[in-house]
């Protein structure tokens, strides 16, 4: 593994190799134990989406193991005033020695790699989000031991969070049913490496795909970038929430993860995401191991 572009990228043993480190440095830090496994190297973290979790969980996370985070919004770096990514990627790659970004298009992403001779991280993109759904995973494991012989079923807008759980679930082992209004569902990408596996379905119904799940997931309906979309993704998602109606059809002890921030009463009532808290910041917190881990496989 060179880089962490997107979920499709890895395999089932790199992904279950990140998680069982992250399990790892998670105890480390639990117990004190020190891991400077990135002592002097720098990471720079470039942002063109605003970010809560991606910023402090990065940023605490190369402190903790030893090495140096810089922040570089776009509004200061010569690649928001028309720098080719391409001579970008070059500059930095003789300057620090692992690149993190957080952006709009899954292809900036992939020319920072392709012209760089450093390590890149998708701290996401509108295509995926490879980030979330390592800690996702990690957060599943811990609740429920396994992957095998589970079920996740996704409720909302076949964006960047679906995509990545499509494929990240499927290749762990999981089955996996997406209920999606028909005009907002995931990348053809996508949905071509699903047909493969006899356990996806996807569906318009959010009732049908929950029945039996062990873990359900939702995201918002209108993502950074689609405020202008708001009021009209608000009529097409209208039923695609996680309730206590929805939680009748899924197993009695399933959980419900949400990458945060929640929008409550649209894409999840507040009863089940308060409810279900205690999973849903677990998640939050494991995105600070699950991203240290993916720091040391790639720049230790």
């Amino acid at each position: 593994m060179k880089h962490l572009l997107k979920m499709l990228d890895l395999s089932k043993e790199e992904i279950i190799d990140i998680l069982n480190l992250a399990d790892q440095l998670k105890y480390e830090l639990k117990h004190g134990i020190p891991h400077p496994h990135l002592k002097g190297k720098t990471l720079g973290m470039i942002f063109q989406k605003a970010s809560t979790r991606t910023r402090v969980s990065f940023e605490t996370g190369m402190h903790q193991l030893g090495g140096y985070p810089l922040f570089l919004s776009s509004n200061d770096l010569q690649i928001g005033r028309g720098e080719p990514v391409q001579d970008t990627a070059r500059v930095l790659s003789r300057y620090i020695d692992g690149i993190m970004i957080r952006t709009f298009e899954q292809k900036e992403v992939e020319d920072l790699a392709a012209f760089g001779n450093i390590p890149v991280i998708n701290g996401l993109t509108d295509f995926s989000h490879p980030c979330q759904v390592l800690a996702d995973l990690m957060t599943i494991r811990e609740f429920k031991g396994r992957f095998e012989g589970l079920k996740m079923c996704y409720i909302g807008d076949g964006n960047n969070m679906a995509n990545s759980l499509i494929v990240g679930c499927l290749k762990v082992g999981m089955a996996v049913t997406v209920a999606c209004p028909d005009d907002y569902q995931p990348d053809s990408e996508v949905l071509e490496f699903a047909k493969d596996y006899p356990d996806f379905s996807i569906t318009n119904k959010p009732a049908e795909a929950a029945t039996n799940a062990d873990v359900l997931i939702t995201d918002v309906w209108a993502s950074m970038g689609q405020e202008k979309e708001a009021e009209k993704r608000r009529i097409a998602f209208a039923g695609y929430q996680i309730n206590d109606d929805i939680m009748k059809s899924a197993k009695p002890d399933a959980i419900v993860l949400h990458c945060l921030p929640a929008h409550r009463e649209e894409e999840i009532t507040t009863a089940v995401f308060e409810e279900h808290a205690n999973e849903i910041f677990e998640e939050a917190e494991n995105r600070l191991h699950a991203q240290k881990a993916v720091l040391v496989k790639l720049m230790a």
